[in-house]
């Protein structure tokens, strides 16, 4: 079993160029950062210019990942001249993580098939149907009902987050202390800790707690 994160940019006409291209600069530097993790190529490309795809063969680890390449986008802002102040969020992502078979394998990840990839291209397909920026799509419906509940309110937390509150989620996502994103950001331990709350952090460490256990109980990493 695999994990396959399909994604797409939200409202990207009305992006400017500028804001486009510190986006896919972002994406781009996130995906080498994502293939450090994990013994083997993750796969992700950007094509379309907004939407791209990837391969997470560790599935309990996939809702750490989207969630780390989405705060990599929200705390994306054009304010160059007012570093460490909270806007409201600019860009942003729909992410559809389906974990299934690896049923048809090539060298490019956009030509590979099974039941992973369809999960997750349907599944993104039919949330832009809805308002909803995150799901998961498995073979096990119970996990499914649990994870669409708790994506749900993942989402309303995430839809309040400004600039500056997604951005210390994401340095968190990246495993750093709440000392080192102070020093990262040129801001006090404290603020970093008001931001950390703020954005819900707690509830967030549980979901993916909650999530990589659940996933490892039913799906065989990379098998």
């Amino acid at each position: 079993m695999i994990a396959v994160i399909s994604a797409d940019l939200l409202s990207s006409t009305s992006y400017s160029q500028e804001l486009l291209e510190k986006v896919i600069n972002s994406l781009n530097q996130e995906f080498k950062l994502i293939n450090k993790l994990f013994p083997e190529d993750s796969g992700f490309k950007i094509f379309r210019g907004d939407s791209f795809q990837g391969i997470i063969y560790d599935p309990g680890k996939a809702l750490k990942v989207a969630i780390q390449l989405k705060t990599s986008i929200n705390r994306i802002h054009l304010h160059e001249d007012e570093v460490n102040k909270a806007f409201r969020k600019e860009a942003d992502l729909r992410l559809a993580i389906g974990i299934g078979t690896y049923d048809f394998k090539r060298d490019s990840i956009m030509e590979a098939n099974g039941q992973a990839f369809q999960y997750s291209g349907r599944t993104l397909d039919e949330m832009k149907k809805e308002n909803r920026k995150i799901q998961l799509k498995t073979p096990v419906e119970n996990v499914n009902n649990e994870f669409d509940t708790s994506l749900l309110l993942f989402d309303t937390i995430a839809d309040k987050w400004s600039t500056a509150s997604a951005e210390v989620i994401y340095y968190l996502l990246r495993d750093l202390k709440e000392a080192d994103i102070a020093a990262e950001l040129g801001i006090s331990q404290s603020a970093v800790n008001q931001r950390k709350k703020a954005a819900g952090w707690d509830a967030i460490e549980k979901l993916l707690t909650r999530y990589e256990f659940v996933t490892k109980e039913h799906f065989s990493n990379g098998e």
